[in-house]
């Protein structure tokens, strides 16, 4: 079974812009990365698949980027802490990293020299998925992402870099108070 979950979520610094959040799921998985720090625009996608009972389904190479988008950096399977280091971009690109895991445990993430950190959950038995893209002042830069995980999670990681997710604006349902 393979869920996809696409998340677009937008924060500000000190509450500068409004904060936007949409979300359209395939199934309800919950939230592969929350997003910490300020100063930063996220767009998740999640994937989870899970494998038969009684399996371990592996965790695959890094994950795959969209065909719009170019790699900069890649991780192998791997446990524990690790850094990889990313190639510059364009001017007016966001900075893609995406992060697959398998193993009981948070692996946390930090972006720099931008200051953008993330935090996945991983679970036992299944492998999950989650892109989260940066798109703020100074992710043209080359840099390096520094990542924390407990040996029993596996994971793998891939940088890219491509156009800046869309923002929709919010929406009033029908049957909403405000509609009326």
């Amino acid at each position: 079974m393979l869920t996809l979950c696409r998340k677009l979520t937008t924060l500000s610094a000190l509450g500068a812009a409004p904060l936007f959040l949409a979300a359209a799921c395939s199934a309800d998985h919950g939230d592969g990365g929350q997003p910490v720090g300020a100063g930063h625009a996220t767009a998740s996608r999640s994937a989870r698949a899970t494998a038969p009972h009684g399996t371990q389904a592996p965790v695959l190479g890094p994950p795959e980027l969209d065909a719009d988008e170019t790699p900069a950096g890649r991780q192998g399977v791997t446990t524990g802490n690790a850094e990889v280091e990313f190639a510059g971009g364009r001017k007016g690109d966001a900075l893609i990293v995406a992060v697959r895991c398998q193993g009981a445990g948070a692996v946390k993430v930090a972006v720099r020299p931008v200051q953008v950190a993330f935090r996945v959950e991983c679970l036992a038995g299944k492998v999950g998925t989650t892109y989260n893209q940066v798109a703020v002042s100074g992710v043209d830069r080359a840099g390096t992402v520094s990542v924390e995980a407990p040996s029993a999670v596996r994971w793998s990681l891939t940088v890219g870099r491509g156009a800046p997710a869309e923002e929709e604006a919010p929406r009033t349902d029908a049957n909403s108070p405000e509609a009326s």
